[in-house]
């Protein structure tokens, strides 16, 4: 069945897009390469929302979102285009945002991330983070990894979504994918379920809050091996994102609870391409040696990146080396890393002139 709203899809896709935006009030816009742009003439009012947006939405979350304001799922266009929709409400009226999906899951060797990553899915039990900011390709990088663990181990692999994205067939191991609030209420309750359910390894799409935190770091300690995501830009920061979450008078013990049962973290960042159209991944990666459980049992993190170069004859990456490496190779332009470096010294030199002195204006 085609509705209103697929001319639109359409177009994103047509384009190479990444996002679609449609807001009451406003022209509608795509997301190409990182960038917004519009793609007609026309303001859409509120009859046009409606006509886009009531058709594609479940009915009952459609009330839900009518009364509340918010709404997330998924909707397949077809058999090869699939979106994750967040319906909210702004200061002018509806809005809505989607996300392409890509039907196929692309290989950890067709991402072009690094090697020593797919030593998490070889993993057995324990907590493994991958993070970035929105539109990162954290999802991406979950579902290469699962799709290994899935083709080349005999496991059961849950995972707990909102709304599911990648859709995984059962190969070599048995997948079962849930989603919030559909299939289970919440990522705690569907978490607290895996545990009964015979489960080998957990995806937590979100890990947001202190109880779906406290039930995963539970898990990993009683033998899963969980993948769970937070929005962070580096292994430090998502480390002391975990220990900020839980009451002070709670912190120490999950210090002791993060330090044993963390065996990774996987930072990603995307950049704008400077050698073609495009984005190029980077990546931080952590990998849980005595010294890093020490580290997070002493509350002492700014050790890591110190942990992380030193660590590179043990698959480590520090964020700011694989900038410098897209930099080198000329993938990446020196405002491109500059801007997302997080040590800018190191970069602002090769600024050109007229940015280096508005960076020195800044103080960076």
């Amino acid at each position: 069945m085609n509705h209103t709203i697929d001319q639109y899809f359409e177009v994103l896709i047509e384009s190479g897009g990444s996002d679609l935006h449609l807001s009451e009030g406003e022209l509608p816009k795509i997301r190409v390469h990182g960038e917004i742009a519009p793609i007609g003439d026309d303001i859409l009012t509120h009859e046009d929302m409606l006509e886009l947006m009531e058709p594609i939405c479940p009915p009952a979350l459609w009330e839900s979102y009518v009364e509340g304001g918010d709404a997330d799922f998924a909707y397949e266009m077809n058999a090869q285009s699939r979106f994750r929709c967040n319906f909210l409400k702004q200061q002018r009226g509806y809005c809505c945002i989607f996300r392409l999906i890509p039907t196929k899951i692309l290989t950890l060797e067709q991402l072009n991330v690094p090697e020593q990553i797919k030593r998490f899915a070889e993993m057995r039990a324990g907590l493994v983070l991958v993070t970035g900011p929105t539109g990162s390709g954290k999802s991406t990088t979950l579902a290469a990894l699962i799709n290994h663990i899935n083709e080349n181990s005999s496991r059961h692999i849950i995972t707990i979504e909102e709304p599911i994205e990648f859709v995984h067939p059962s190969k070599r191991s048995i997948l079962t994918q849930r989603e919030v609030p559909e299939n289970t209420p919440s990522f705690a309750d569907g978490l607290r379920a895996s545990l009964r359910e015979d489960s080998d390894i957990v995806l937590v799409g979100e890990m947001r809050d202190l109880e779906t935190i406290s039930l995963a770091l539970t898990a990993a300690e009683t033998g899963l091996l969980v993948f769970g995501t937070l929005h962070t830009n580096n292994a430090r920061k998502t480390i002391d994102r975990i220990i900020d979450v839980f009451p002070a008078d709670q912190q120490p013990q999950a210090r002791t609870m993060l330090a044993g049962s963390l065996r990774g973290v996987v930072a990603q960042l995307l950049m704008k391409r400077h050698d073609k159209p495009g984005r190029v991944a980077v990546n931080e990666i952590l990998f849980a040696t005595p010294a890093v459980s020490a580290i997070i049992r002493e509350g002492a993190t700014q050790k890591l990146s110190d942990v992380i170069t030193g660590g590179k004859a043990l698959g480590m990456q520090f964020m700011d080396d694989a900038i410098w490496q897209k930099l080198q190779a000329g993938l990446v332009s020196p405002q491109e890393a500059y801007m997302k470096a997080i040590d800018k010294g190191r970069f602002k030199n090769f600024l050109p002139p007229e940015a280096a002195a508005m960076a020195n204006a800044g103080g960076a």
